[in-house]
């Protein structure tokens, strides 16, 4: 593909996965996350870079990084999303100020949860199953830095998914996650 059809081609990508994501927040509550979701996608560092490096079947941030060493649309789309595991992660407050992941506000594991539902969708196109969501977390959960409740949560939403379908995970996510959270948000 030459870089215009590249720029339709990632262009027609995000808007989809901007989509799905929506339509996935919205089924279990958070709309102003869904509307604004990965907007920085539109930004010229993280846009141009998915237009060169566009493969249409996995995300460009990987061919970036093995191009140049590292992906700086990653790091700056990670470092303005609130949804990614790696926003939270920091210098730890106890011991010898080491890496750690931080616990995640529950809006924004749900977030996760969707965002990764899309990703897949997104990707694998019509091979998507409901089980590839939790199947693309375990081969890669080894090298994350997750805070142990936030891990929690997202496997519980995964399993969910994987076992009992999408509209059965959305309904656990609003009744069992979502809905306490804000219960105890406002007492």
């Amino acid at each position: 593909m030459n870089w215009f059809q590249n720029f339709w081609a990632h262009l027609h990508t995000v808007r989809h996965h901007r989509k799905l994501v929506r339509q996935h927040c919205f089924a279990v509550g958070l709309y102003r996350q869904g509307l604004l979701h990965d907007l920085s996608k539109y930004s010229p560092i993280e846009f141009f870079a998915g237009v060169r490096y566009f493969q249409g079947n996995r995300s460009p941030n990987d061919a970036q990084r093995k191009a140049v060493g590292y992906s700086a649309s990653w790091l700056h789309h990670k470092g303005r999303n609130r949804h990614h595991l790696e926003y939270w992660i920091d210098y730890s407050a106890h011991g010898k100020h080491r890496m750690e992941g931080m616990e995640m506000p529950v809006p924004y594991v749900v977030e996760m949860f969707c965002d990764r539902m899309a990703a897949s969708k997104t990707y694998r196109k019509e091979a998507y199953r409901d089980t590839d969501p939790f199947d693309y977390y375990q081969r890669s959960k080894d090298h994350y830095l997750i805070h142990p409740n936030t891990q929690k949560l997202l496997e519980q939403m995964l399993l969910w998914l994987r076992d009992e379908g999408e509209e059965a995970a959305f309904l656990h996510i609003k009744n069992e996650i979502l809905k306490p959270w804000k219960a105890q948000k406002h007492t």
